[in-house]
């Protein structure tokens, strides 16, 4: 009976420190991420008085308000920003419990800047649209698609270009390697991640060492309470089945997700692909490092790709 009781103490603190590892690495209570100017570790994305001003202007836009159903039944919601009749399109994909507006504030001014229209996804679990669960690109690489394929009706044959900055740059290149619609012409990943089991482990061990403990039930935590494999998708593994063109941009001196990550990516990339570092620039902070070298790349891989 003792050995009963405590085997069932085991697997009880088992399942809950489980759990904890889903609230801290998964669980995102949605309406709390609203907020564009709250960061949410408290050290992205600076330097702060600029994106504040730059968000400012992003909120004073005029936007239409999308929604489509993901595969797995969450309504989605998205910003699109109309610059002019047959421009091409960027879809651009936000960070880890971000908000579009502060994660894109820099990257939508230099897209309206050279004339596109973007369409600016507030993933699931974030903002509007539904969903409690983050899964670190393995569900929202399909949620990607379904937003490719949406423009792809909506705007046939527009030359479309998929974008995004940490979390969001891992999302749409584990996406590159899904049947994309042919105007999908290119992809623009910032300071993205190689693998979710690869973050999270990085982030784990960044942490003080009480709270190690988190991370072997990390995997287990996304398939109890998550419902997903955290194991299912790598941005490494899809990059090295596609062709589509690749722009990687990271800041060297990134202390949330390593530079050498996007060389991992680099490396492991079938097709053209760039790599652009910027000396001394933290996590999603080269755009506001050196906004004019940032806008040239893009513009000329943008060029260069055909979707501008």
């Amino acid at each position: 009976m003792i050995i009963f009781w405590t085997i069932l103490a085991l697997v009880l603190l088992g399942l809950a420190i489980a759990f904890g590892a889903y609230l801290y690495a998964y669980y995102s209570p949605n309406r709390h991420q609203n907020n564009p100017y709250m960061d949410p570790n408290g050290k992205l994305y600076s330097p702060k008085t600029e994106i504040y001003g730059l968000i400012r202007d992003m909120e004073s836009l005029p936007f239409e308000s999308v929604w489509i159903r993901s595969r797995d039944g969450l309504r989605l919601h998205g910003r699109y920003y109309h610059v002019r009749d047959g421009a091409p399109l960027q879809i651009q994909f936000h960070g880890y419990r971000g908000h579009p507006l502060r994660d894109f504030c820099g990257g939508n001014k230099l897209a309206r800047e050279a004339g596109l229209n973007t369409l600016v996804i507030e993933e699931r679990a974030h903002c509007e649209s539904q969903g409690h669960t983050i899964s670190f690109g393995i569900n929202e690489r399909y949620d990607c698609l379904a937003w490719a394929k949406y423009a792809a009706t909506r705007w046939p044959g527009t030359p479309i270009s998929l974008a995004g900055i940490s979390m969001g740059a891992a999302i749409v290149l584990m996406a590159s390697d899904l049947p994309l619609p042919e105007e999908v012409k290119g992809i623009l990943a910032d300071c993205g991640y190689t693998s979710p089991r690869a973050i999270i482990k990085t982030v784990c061990w960044s942490l003080p060492k009480k709270f190690r403990v988190l991370y072997p039930f990390t995997s287990l935590s996304a398939r109890l309470f998550g419902h997903f494999d955290p194991d299912a998708g790598s941005a490494v593994g899809a990059v090295s089945n596609t062709t589509l063109p690749i722009l990687l941009i990271h800041g060297e001196a990134d202390d949330f997700v390593p530079c050498s990550m996007s060389r991992e990516i680099r490396e492991a990339c079938k097709g053209p692909v760039q790599l652009e570092t910027f000396p001394g620039a933290g996590h999603g902070a080269s755009y506001l490092t050196d906004p004019e070298r940032y806008r040239e790349i893009v513009l000329d891989f943008l060029r260069g790709c055909g979707a501008l």
